[in-house]
């Protein structure tokens, strides 16, 4: 007879991918605020606040990466809370949720811009209009959660050692050295 393990609701596993897609919304709205191109709330220099100008293009992908890299950098935080068990299920769910939450902050910066922003005459190139011109950035939210995941599982696994004891790993119990 084989025995059941109890199983997590299946709505508390997806909170992960729906609380880092969520969050795309808040991180769009800021690149919108802070980039340049956009309202420029950075610099506020008046020069780096039209698209026309080429040298806006780098520091407004800057901005989302930026931006990006701090969300997955605060969503590892939290999955790798130390009051509960961490979970794979929990992480896919969350890099998942990370790499929608990038493309919903894309999206809702493109949005905010075209709500709120001046109209930009893109026939000269697209990319006068707010917009990203490097669409690999959107990678770096959920590899800042991977790579924040995998630190702070790292660091525990340091700190408590190989089976869950407090104390350094390759300590000799024996000999107290």
């Amino acid at each position: 007879m084989t025995q059941r393990m109890p199983r997590r609701s299946s709505g508390l596993q997806w909170a992960w991918f729906a609380a880092a897609t969520a969050g795309g919304i808040p991180v769009g709205l800021l690149w919108w605020l802070l980039a340049p191109g956009g309202l420029n709330l950075i610099t506020r220099d008046p020069a780096l606040g039209e698209g026309t100008n080429p040298l806006v293009w780098l520091p407004r992908d800057l901005t989302l990466a930026g931006l990006l890299v701090f969300a997955g950098c605060l969503l590892a935080v939290f999955i790798t809370d130390k009051s509960r068990r961490s979970r794979q299920e929990d992480l896919v769910l969350a890099l998942a949720g990370s790499l929608a939450g990038a493309v919903v902050a894309w999206q809702t910066g493109m949005f905010a811009a075209q709500l709120w922003g001046a109209p930009a005459d893109t026939s000269i190139n697209a990319s006068v209009a707010f917009s990203l011109r490097s669409l690999p950035v959107l990678l770096l939210w959920p590899a800042a959660t991977a790579i924040g995941t995998f630190a702070f599982s790292l660091l525990t696994l340091l700190r408590q050692g190989p089976e869950g004891t407090a104390g350094p790993v390759g300590r000799d119990a024996a000999s107290g050295a």
